[in-house]
C-alpha cells in the first residue's frame, strides 16, 4: 500500500524517508516540492536523485481531492465542493480581499456538534478527515488559484478552520495539518494568520495551546448556559465558566493577546440589549489585566430546517454598541458568497449521517416548538423602526 505524502507533516516525511533508507533532508526537499511548487509527480522533482525517485514511484503518491463542483459568487467567492470518497463530499471556501486571501478549511464529513443554526450541524456526521483531506484542500486552492489568477507568488495568506466539523474533535489529524501549514518548507503561514474554531471542546483547547499555539476563535453565541444549551449542545458537557477559563489559559501560549469570539445574531433569541450586557458582564469576570476577548457578530445565514430568521442590521447595530461602548473591540462580519452558499454556518457538502442528527434536531425543534407555543399566542412581538 503506497503512502499519501499529504499526510506528513516534516517530521513525519523525514521519518519515512529515513525509512527507505534516505538521509533526512531529502523530506525537506521533498516537502517543497509538494507544497511550495505543488508538484505530484516524483518524477518531476528533478534535483530528487534518481534513487530516490524510483523509490517513491513503488512507495508514495500524491493524492489530491476530486472536485465534483466550483461555484464563483459575485463577489469573487469560489466555493469547491470535493468528494472524499463513500458517498461524502464537503465543502472548502476561498475569499478574496484586498490585502489577504482567506481559505475555509473543513476538517470532518459533517459535524456531530448541531448548534441550531449551522447547515453542517442539521446535516449530521459521516467522518473525520486525514490530515491528508485537510491539507488537499489547501494544496489544491493554492495552486490552482496560482494558475487561475496568473501569479507566482503565495494567493493563501490566511487560514481558517471554519469549514464543516469540529476541528477539535479531529485533533490527531488538525495538528499535523496546522504543521504543514506553518511550516516554511511548506506553505510558511504565520501562526497569527492561521485560527482554529471551536465551539469549545476544553480538554483539546488546552493540548492545542502546549502542541501547536495558532490563533483561536470561539463559537460562543450566547451569554449563559441555559441559551447556550439550546443553541450549542456540547455547551452541556463544557459549560461557559469552563470554556472562559479555558480560554484563559489559551491566552498564555497564542499568538495573540485575545481570543476572538464568534457571536451569530438570531432574531429574539440571543440579540436583546439585557444579552449583551450579559456578555459585557462576562468578559468582565474573566479578564485579567485588560479586555481580552474581541467579538465578531456574524449575520445568520438563513435556512429552512433552523425555525430562524437573522437579526435586523439596526438590531445587530445596536448590540456592536453596547458592546463597543464597554471597551470591547467589536466587528460585524461581512457576509460573503451568500448567493452561493458559501458564507458562514451554510457549509453542507453531502454527507451519509451516521449519527441520526437530522432526526434529533428534528425532535428538538417539535419539543421547542411546543414549549414556546403558549408564548408566541398571546405575546405580540415589538416592531423595529
Amino acid at each position: 500500500m503506497t503512502a499519501n505524502l499529504l499526510d506528513f507533516d516534516l517530521e513525519g516525511l523525514a521519518v519515512f524517508c529515513e525509512g527507505l533508507g534516505e538521509k533526512r533532508f531529502r523530506a525537506q526537499q521533498l516537502f517543497r516540492w509538494i507544497h511550495q511548487m505543488g508538484v505530484s509527480n516524483p518524477e518531476d522533482m528533478t534535483d530528487l536523485a534518481k534513487s530516490l525517485r524510483a523509490k517513491l514511484a513503488g512507495t508514495a503518491r500524491v493524492t489530491p481531492l476530486a472536485v465534483n463542483a466550483q461555484h464563483v459568487s459575485k463577489d469573487g467567492t469560489i466555493k469547491w465542493l470535493f468528494d472524499v470518497g463513500n458517498g461524502d463530499a464537503i465543502e472548502t471556501v476561498f475569499i478574496p480581499e484586498d490585502e489577504r486571501g482567506t481559505l475555509c478549511i473543513s476538517s470532518q464529513a459533517g459535524c456531530a456538534v448541531g448548534c441550531r443554526f449551522c447547515s453542517t450541524g442539521h446535516q449530521g456526521f459521516s467522518r473525520n478527515l486525514t490530515t491528508g483531506e485537510i491539507i488537499a484542500q489547501l494544496w489544491f486552492a493554492e495552486h490552482f488559484l496560482r494558475k487561475h489568477l496568473n501569479r507566482q507568488d503565495r494567493v493563501v495568506s490566511n487560514v481558517v478552520m471554519m469549514g464543516m466539523g469540529e476541528p477539535l474533535q479531529n485533533y490527531a489529524a488538525l495538528v499535523p495539518a496546522l504543521r504543514v501549514m506553518l511550516d516554511d518548507h511548506g506553505y510558511g503561514l504565520s501562526r497569527r494568520r492561521v485560527t482554529v474554531s471551536t465551539s469549545g471542546v476544553v480538554p483539546m483547547i488546552d493540548r492545542l495551546g502546549q502542541d501547536c499555539p495558532v490563533a483561536l476563535a470561539v463559537s460562543l453565541h450566547a451569554p449563559n448556559d441555559v441559551l447556550r444549551d439550546d443553541l450549542v449542545p456540547l455547551n452541556k458537557k463544557y459549560p461557559i465558566a469552563e470554556l472562559m477559563a479555558a480560554c484563559n489559559r489559551y491566552l498564555a501560549h497564542a499568538p495573540r493577546d485575545f481570543i476572538t469570539f464568534e457571536y451569530c445574531m438570531l432574531d429574539g433569541v440571543n440579540d436583546q440589549p439585557e444579552h449583551a450586557k450579559q456578555l459585557v458582564e462576562l468578559v468582565a469576570q474573566y479578564s485579567t489585566g485588560g479586555v481580552w476577548g474581541k467579538f465578531n457578530l456574524i449575520p445568520f445565514n438563513p435556512f429552512p430546517a433552523s425555525g430562524l430568521t437573522r437579526s435586523s442590521a439596526h438590531r445587530v447595530a445596536d448590540f456592536a454598541k453596547i458592546l463597543s461602548d464597554a471597551g470591547i473591540v467589536t466587528t460585524v462580519r461581512k457576509t460573503r458568497g451568500d448567493d452561493i452558499d458559501a458564507a458562514c454556518g451554510q457549509l453542507a457538502g453531502d454527507v451519509k449521517d451516521r449519527t441520526r442528527v437530522g432526526q434529533r434536531m428534528a425532535v428538538r425543534q417539535t419539543a421547542r416548538t411546543v414549549m414556546i407555543k403558549p408564548v408566541t399566542v398571546f405575546a405580540k412581538q415589538p416592531q423595529e423602526h
